[in-house]
């Protein structure tokens, strides 16, 4: 098992496959749409439809970037209420043409600035859950890098939750964490250990349902053959999910989130 603070540098590292580049990598045909239709564009969301192995998906994002000015412009990954809102539009246009959806998730957060609650950032996420919970179409989430809070649960309410090995999910940051319970930020090694942030507690904990693994015999595998198998997997499993009726994929989706 991999030590914990391991697991967070290389989750936060800027090389890490970014989510456009993973929808590049395991389908065909990525057009991107833009906008909530009420107040803008918000480049930290991206998302649009495509091909995995010929059948149509709705794709979505949180989106870095390698260098600082790709992660200025992307707000580091952080959305802002519009880019949820973006998220919300692609969720109910991919249910009205029966389409699945897939979200790739990297963020340490919601952005919470001034403007962001003058746009109602609350009640854009809490919309998005609400949304999530009621689609009628299969719905898979990916954890691509960090998952932070709910700004990383509101693209995550899907009928299967997976993780890559280098990936963390929780209820905020190790940093955040180790301040409130402590006050000292400087214990975040300590917090991430409690916090049980890791795939592997999560798996243990139901919280996911699958680790799709970036090493082999502790040798990081090619990231070629990680995005192949991951294709595999997302197209069996959401092929799986679709012969599921509407009533049965809110029943499972819900039922697995009340569980926690």
């Amino acid at each position: 098992m991999k030590d914990v603070k391991e697991i967070i540098t290389a989750a936060r590292s800027i090389s890490r496959l970014t989510a456009t580049e993973m929808i590049h990598a395991i389908c065909d045909g990525f057009v991107e749409f833009h906008g909530d239709r009420k107040f803008g564009d918000d480049p930290a969301i991206v998302g649009g439809i495509a091909l995995l192995d010929d059948m149509p998906v709705t794709v979505i994002g949180t989106q870095k970037g390698h260098d600082v000015t790709e992660n200025v412009y992307r707000n580091f990954g952080s959305p802002h209420p519009e880019g949820y809102r973006k998220a919300i539009r692609l969720m109910k246009q991919a249910e009205k043409f029966n389409r699945p959806i897939v979200t790739f998730i990297n963020t340490s957060g919601a952005f919470c600035d001034v403007d962001s609650e003058d746009r109602g950032i609350g009640e854009a996420i809490a919309e998005s859950l609400l949304v999530m919970s009621q689609l009628t179409v299969p719905f898979i989430a990916i954890f691509i890098g960090e998952g932070g809070s709910g700004g990383a649960l509101a693209l995550a309410m899907g009928n299967e939750v997976w993780m890559l090995e280098n990936t963390m999910y929780s209820v905020l940051s190790p940093e955040g964490f180790a301040s409130i319970l402590w006050k000292d930020s400087s214990r975040s090694d300590e917090a991430a250990k409690v916090m049980k942030l890791t795939p592997d507690d999560l798996f243990a904990l139901d919280v996911i349902d699958k680790i799709v693994m970036e090493t082999r015999r502790k040798v990081a595998r090619k990231s070629d053959d990680v995005m192949l198998e991951l294709k595999r997997e997302l197209s069996a499993k959401l092929k799986e999910l679709k012969q599921l009726t509407p009533a049965e994929l809110i029943e499972q989706r819900q039922k697995r989130f009340r569980n926690y």
